[in-house]
């Protein structure tokens, strides 16, 4: 029988019931009376959550990653290339990593899960040598979600809205310069996305034929259109069709370079580390997840 520790970000997916301590209430319970051992772990950081990881690791158990796709990457990464063996417990409010997984929320089948199993390998991705599990994105994409983060009034769903609005209301086209495994492409456009998981930013499908085990990044380019046109695009990201349209370009590749003509953020997992330039690269088969 398995032993678990579970790092929780306790303000996950909001707060009151919706919150990631509440997530694991009723998962911790039926594990429990399958006689599984379970101690859960706030997290007070996101570097905190890295050092339980990686002590529970150590000490041989399943550890676990609950909240959203800032939480789960920073639990999964820590644990890539160690072979520990990584559950994720989907939280959030995007939950973008689980969704490319397959991995249930409902507690009883995602209980199931966690206790018969496999691991199965999957590949991560480094931004700079820091390990990201989905994709980074660099572009109007980046700039909406500072924004919401800027936000003081809203959360959520609704800043990254209103964050996603103003970005494209001030954005201007970027000129880009990827580099794909050595082979440069000069673009003038709205984003370049480096994915690992076919999706980002709360369910939006942006790379449908991204796989997490095929030791590649599908390199997502969404050309300059205008702004009407753009709209369109963006609401066909909810079941991926905008590929099949001309202004956006999807490139292959182990490792890709991203640049710009002016100072851009980039974001990884929900997270804005840093400023353009940035290279990404793949790590096939890194971390070990409890999937479908």
């Amino acid at each position: 029988m398995r032993s678990f520790t579970a790092v929780v970000n306790p303000a996950a997916g909001g707060s009151g019931a919706a919150g990631g301590a509440a997530a694991m209430i009723p998962l911790a319970r039926l594990l429990r009376e399958a006689g599984a051992q379970v101690v859960v772990e706030h997290s007070r950081s996101l570097e905190h959550a890295r050092t339980l990881a990686l002590d529970a690791a150590g000490r041989g158990d399943v550890v676990l990653g609950v909240g959203g796709d800032g939480m789960i990457g920073s639990v999964g990464g820590a644990l890539a290339s160690t072979g520990a063996v990584f559950g994720i417990v989907p939280a959030g409010r995007g939950n973008d990593f689980a969704r490319q997984l397959g991995v249930p929320t409902d507690p009883v089948e995602l209980a199931g899960l966690l206790l018969d199993a496999e691991p199965r390998p999957v590949d991560v991705i480094t931004a700079d040598g820091a390990v990201v599990l989905g994709s980074v994105y660099a572009g109007v994409d980046a700039v909406a979600g500072r924004n919401a983060n800027e936000s003081r009034l809203l959360r959520g769903s609704a800043a990254y809205y209103v964050g996603a609005l103003r970005a494209v209301a001030s954005w201007r086209p970027a000129a880009y310069r990827v580099t794909v495994d050595g082979e440069l492409h000069e673009r003038r456009g709205y984003t370049v996305v480096a994915a690992n998981s076919g999706f980002y930013g709360f369910g939006r499908h942006i790379a449908p034929d991204a796989r997490v085990d095929d030791g590649l990044l599908d390199v997502v380019v969404i050309r300059h259109v205008p702004k009407p046109l753009f709209f369109a695009v963006m609401r066909e990201l909810a079941d991926g069709s905008h590929v099949r349209r001309p202004q956006v370009e999807v490139l292959r590749g182990r490792e890709v370079r991203i640049e710009a003509d002016r100072d851009l953020p980039y974001g990884a997992d929900g997270e804005l580390p840093g400023m353009l330039p940035v290279t990404v690269g793949v790590v096939p088969a890194a971390l070990h997840v409890l999937r479908p």
